[in-house]
């Protein structure tokens, strides 16, 4: 994805199944369950680079000891920061003998990540403040381990604003601005509620005050706790919640568009946001590690019991297509499948826009993250020109002129040509502040290869997606543009992005995206300014609405238009005026009927179509616009009103 874009969070959890004791003897060290959550989060470090947190429950540890530990960080290379901290902890504890490196016992009562519970997240914001205090886990304290409680997940909740004003209602004060925050107390509130029922039952039964802790755990029904919680949530969400007596849940939306990914074995039970790191950090089969049901929540109580209890009705699934595009790391061999699918499909339009012949053609990609949708692209490239050459075999062999100099010319001649052209440095970093500043270092994060691209070529570049076209109008284009072609395609394997996403992707001001940019620019050229003026007023009309009752206003800002005009309108917008080449720009995007196509399964479309999978994102897409029109910043959901 050439435009920057804060996206998904990332979560892992391990539960260990056995005693500290026999991780010792079996891997050499009772810090197993805490080596295996540093490289589930590191296999997943592409989710969140924001900030990350850690945390570590401890069972049974005796009274007066304590049991729940947390550890965040918001710095740059705070993953290996964090964990490396931990262990120069570990190492110095052991040097004054504090503990024991080979006793497990001595590791559980001193290193607070010792323990059978670990929990981890990597953050990517999309709201609240960017700081150690906004990394999760997030942590509600209590003397009572049954009512102390912590919190991390891949979420954003439409209706955060709503969710505040029960809280508030109730007599609590919440956080506003963080809708992570409100799903903490929610859980926490529900908790509060249940552990006292099940003391005053308990009391009333007679049971001894020192027995009290073990029977309220016992008892405990977390399920039911995060499923009435969950009630009110409007949004995608993979959340993973710790209780301070041991008890864990993991929980996933109903419509599933956060992903979630669970492994159960003899010696652990783990979750992640992704298969693959499951896969290799436990050297696991892909058929061993499957997704979280949606609407479904995975309780493991203390005494190591799990089950897996629906708490909501079924519901349309709606996975985002974003991982299947551009979040997920590729080497999920699914995803690697639907990525080079992706290319394949773009072939006819491509083949169209370098007017049908490969041998004024090179091809390429750009960024890095598109280089396997490129390889399914040179597939489909070379499967189009094997079958142009058969048709041509047999036509010449039909007419009698199939010589050997014929079948040379037509198996050699005008073959896909792909080239690495742009070569990312990584260790260039863009954190000037002055716009014009940025700019200039931006041009530099790429290198070209030069002399490979003659000047009557069409240099044709594969792009995951194109948001906002900010970069690909200052930085891409003008470094494509060195290479001196005739022309540039570029190529979206993703749609046209016209709606503001709102659950969990940094995508809610629809004044950014280009696709909206230039469907506004086309009605006012063609003096259509009071339609979008009266688009206002229905969108205004829509958020008067019960929210269940909204429908899409904002689509009636493309209804005049067919895909290829609003294209032609962006390739026109992004095209550069300050640079020494006068080629032509042409940008095509994915359809959305090859996008399903070649991805296995529903997959959530809302911001390519604006068919949302939950009410609020009718609201959200409804208030983006009338932010737009009103010229307000920001995001367009969650908001405290």
């Amino acid at each position: 994805m050439s435009d920057f874009l804060k996206h998904e969070c990332g979560i892992a959890a391990v539960r260990l199944r056995k005693p500290l004791a026999y991780y010792y003897d079996r891997y050499g060290t009772a810090l197993w369950g805490f080596q295996k959550l540093f490289l589930l989060m590191e296999k997943q470090h592409n989710r969140g680079q924001d900030g990350v947190g850690i945390g570590c429950a401890k069972l049974n540890m005796p009274l007066g000891q304590p049991y729940i530990f947390r550890r965040r960080d918001s710095e740059r290379d705070g993953l290996a920061n964090i964990f490396r901290k931990e262990m120069k902890s570990f190492h110095k504890m052991a040097r004054k003998g504090i503990l024991h490196p080979d006793r497990p016992d001595s590791i559980k009562e001193h290193c607070d990540f010792g323990g059978e519970v670990l929990v981890g997240h990597l953050r990517y914001g999309t709201s609240g403040e960017f700081d150690e205090g906004s990394c999760h886990p997030y942590l509600r304290r209590s003397n009572w381990p049954t009512r102390t409680l912590m919190v991390m997940g891949n979420f954003n909740m439409t209706n955060a604003a709503e969710l505040n004003q029960v809280l508030v209602e109730r007599g609590q004060h919440p956080v506003f601005g963080t809708d992570t925050q409100t799903v903490l107390e929610e859980i926490g509130f529900h908790l509060d509620e249940a552990h006292t029922d099940l003391y005053r039952k308990l009391r009333d039964e007679g049971v001894d005050g020192r027995d009290m802790p073990d029977r309220i755990s016992s008892e405990l029904d977390l399920a039911r706790i995060v499923g009435e919680s969950a009630q009110p949530w409007d949004g995608g969400y993979s959340i993973c919640g710790v209780v301070g007596n041991g008890d864990m849940f993991v929980m996933r939306d109903p419509r599933g568009i956060r992903p979630c990914h669970m492994l159960v074995t003899d010696e652990v039970i783990a979750f992640a946001s992704e298969r693959v790191p499951l896969m290799t950090v436990f050297e696991a089969d892909a058929s061993q590690v499957k997704a979280v049901d949606p609407g479904s929540v995975i309780t493991i109580k203390s005494d190591g019991t799990i089950s897996d209890t629906a708490f909501s009705p079924p519901q349309k699934y709606t996975p985002c297509s974003f991982e299947k595009i551009y979040f997920s790391r590729g080497n999920d061999p699914q995803i690697y499948r639907e990525r080079k699918a992706m290319g394949a499909s773009l072939v006819p339009q491509i083949m169209k826009a370098i007017g049908g012949s490969f041998d004024k053609a090179v091809f390429s990609f750009i960024p890095n993250t598109a280089e396997t949708a490129y390889y399914g692209l040179m597939d489909g490239l070379r499967l189009f020109r094997r079958q142009e050459v058969r048709s041509a075999i047999l036509e010449a062999q039909a007419n009698g002129e199939l010589t050997p100099e014929a079948l040379d010319d037509l198996i050699l001649r005008n073959w896909p040509r792909g080239e690495k052209i742009a070569h990312k440095d990584i260790k260039m970093r863009t954190f000037i502040a002055q716009e014009k500043g940025r700019d200039q270092l931006v041009s530099h994060v790429y290198d070209i290869t030069y002399g490979v691209v003659r000047n009557d070529d069409a240099l044709v570049a594969l792009d995951d997606s194109i948001v906002r076209g900010t970069t690909l109008k200052k930085s891409i284009l003008k470094i494509l543009a060195r290479t001196q072609p005739r022309k540039i395609v570029v190529c979206s394997t993703a749609p046209q992005i016209r709606y503001p996403d709102c659950y969990g992707i940094d995508m809610s001001e629809l004044g950014k995206f280009i696709a909206f940019q230039a469907a506004v620019a086309l009605h006012r050229r063609a003096g259509r300014q009071a339609l979008l003026d009266q688009i206002y007023e229905d969108c205004r009309s829509e958020l008067q609405k019960p929210v269940g009752q909204m429908v899409n206003r904002v689509k009636a800002v493309y209804e005049a238009f067919t895909d290829e005009e609003i294209s032609a309108e962006i390739s026109r917008m992004v095209s550069p005026e300050d640079i020494e080449w006068d080629g032509e720009v042409e940008v095509i995007f994915q359809t959305i009927e090859n996008l399903h196509a070649s991805v296995k399964g529903p997959c959530g479309d809302w911001y390519f179509t604006g068919d949302y999978p939950t009410s609020g994102g009718y609201a959200t897409v409804n208030a983006a616009y009338v932010r737009w029109y009103e010229g307000i910043g920001g995001r367009s959901y969650g908001l405290q009103l």
